[in-house]
């Protein structure tokens, strides 16, 4: 460029007046003045100017300059003659750059939210998905929430109506007990009153007899009056030797009549009415009986039986010290030296011992089977002294085992007949300490620890607990191991365990005055 400029002056000087060569020189004074003004370039773009003075001076030399192509290195050069409104609209490239720049920045953030959209949109998706199964899950278990109330009213009403239906065929099993009692009493009558009509038929032919001999009629008929008396308007007594080896007086209605007064015959004092009548009479009439050999009676215990001389097991009548009741039991007067009154026993299944309340506290049965004495019969017998209990075992084996306490006694029914028993021994093991202390309880009374009615598990009546270590008033189960729901045969825990059901069981008290086995 510096090398340009001097050929330029050079030529100036050999061709043209002073003036003008200093003007041209003020005017081209450099080279940077004279591509700012005169010359325009564009990026990638090359310009050509001529300059002309021969219109502006007359005889004047006229320059024609042909300027090298020049790179663009810098900036851009615009004419400063150029309105400034125009300058204002040119826009540097660098400025074009940035705003490419920050377009495609723009567009790369524009496409990562429109992919942050579409993740969003299948969350949003996904949630209404698990909002929906949320809602199925919430509507099955209310489906089977409601499935399982019903189920649960169901089995209550269920469990409501076999404890209705066990009342009911109790209640009839108890009407049929009732009926089949007067059914015997009535029998009974009717075998008498047959009796009586053979011995008036007898009398008749007798006296027809006489009648036909002829003058003898007076006398005969004073003479036969006599034995037609006692048979008219009474039953005359049974022959003493007829009845048990205890015996008692012909006629005591309190031992054998049925409370009136009370809605739950004793069943142990009405079988054993058909028992005691007399036997039919002869077709022939007899002469009265005579009492002089009447055993005396009743007994406080079955001990005292036997000390005054009956030492054969049978039916007695007991009347304890301490009570003004008469109650008939079966004594034991052959084990163990004898003495013993049996309070309870189970041998055959003959007897149903699942009873409500008022049937345990008087007692039923058969006294000669298998019978229950009576909670209040054994409270007034264990209340006139010290009494011990031994509880006898038979399991289907013929094995036999024995559990004896030292002592024995009820509460009375203000306490629930509470048990108070004493140290044990025996070979059968204890399974009846762990009720010592527990109020007895049946069907339709609860007096168990247990939070339900052990009764109507145990399907019998017995000093519960929660529930049983024994329970020898339950189901009796032929052949020893049985299937139940539950454990309701007749067991002593100790003894074969709970799922055995015994084949022959009692229970005996007497006066502890004997020592052990």
């Amino acid at each position: 460029m510096i090398l340009t400029v001097a050929v330029l002056r050079g030529l100036l000087l050999l061709c043209g007046p002073e003036s003008t060569l200093q003007g041209d020189t003020q005017e081209f004074g450099n080279s940077d003045d004279i591509l700012e003004t005169e010359f325009v370039y564009a990026p990638k773009q090359q310009k050509r100017a001529v300059v002309d003075y021969s219109a502006s001076q007359t005889g004047k030399c006229s320059y024609t300059f042909i300027v090298p192509q020049q790179k663009n290195k810098g900036a851009i050069c615009v004419n400063s003659k150029e309105p400034e409104a125009l300058l204002e609209n040119r826009v540097n490239i660098q400025e074009l750059e940035l705003l490419n720049n920050e377009l495609q920045r723009q567009q790369l953030q524009i496409k990562a939210l429109q992919q942050l959209v579409e993740v969003d949109g299948g969350v949003i998706n996904e949630v209404k998905l698990l909002r929906k199964e949320s809602h199925n899950m919430n509507s099955r278990v209310t489906q089977l929430y409601m499935q399982l109330l019903h189920e649960i009213i169901r089995k209550r009403d269920n469990a409501l109506e076999v404890s209705r239906l066990e009342t009911h065929v109790l209640n009839h099993t108890n009407e049929m007990g009732r009926l089949a009692s007067r059914y015997r009493d009535l029998e009974h009558k009717y075998q008498h009153l047959s009796a009586l009509a053979s011995n008036q038929t007898a009398l008749l032919v007798q006296l027809e007899e006489h009648c036909k001999q002829g003058g003898y009629l007076y006398r005969v008929t004073q003479k036969h009056r006599r034995p037609i008396q006692p048979h008219s308007p009474a039953i005359p007594p049974p022959p003493i030797p007829a009845l048990s080896p205890g015996g008692y007086r012909p006629y005591h209605p309190p031992s054998f009549t049925r409370h009136t007064n009370n809605p739950m015959t004793n069943d142990i004092q009405s079988d054993q009415n058909a028992k005691a009548l007399p036997p039919p009479l002869s077709t022939v009439p007899s002469a009265t009986y005579s009492l002089t050999n009447e055993p005396s009676g009743p007994f406080k215990d079955c001990l005292e039986a036997l000390d005054s001389g009956y030492t054969t097991s049978g039916m007695y009548l007991l009347k304890p010290d301490s009570g003004n009741r008469l109650m008939q039991v079966w004594c034991d007067q052959t084990q163990d030296f004898g003495g013993w009154t049996v309070i309870q026993r189970r041998q055959d299944g003959s007897v149903n011992f699942f009873r409500n309340w008022e049937t345990y506290k008087q007692g039923f049965g058969n006294i000669d089977g298998e019978y229950w004495l009576g909670l209040e019969n054994i409270y007034w017998l264990t209340n006139q002294g010290t009494y011990k209990l031994v509880v006898t075992l038979e399991d289907w084996t013929g094995r036999k085992t024995f559990a004896e306490y030292t002592s024995f006694r009820l509460e009375s029914e203000a306490d629930s007949y509470r048990l108070r028993i004493g140290r044990y021994h025996g070979n059968a093991g204890d399974s009846l300490t762990w009720h010592n202390g527990k109020q007895f309880t049946t069907l339709d009374r609860d007096h168990d620890v247990y939070t339900g009615n052990c009764a109507h598990y145990q399907k019998g009546g017995w000093w519960y607990n929660a529930c049983a270590h024994s329970n020898l008033n339950g189901v009796w189960y032929r052949g020893g191991h049985y299937r139940s729901r539950y454990q309701d045969g007749v067991y002593w825990a100790e003894f074969r365990g709970g799922a055995y059901s015994l084949k022959k069981v009692s229970m005996m008290i007497r006066p502890s005055a004997n020592t052990f086995h």
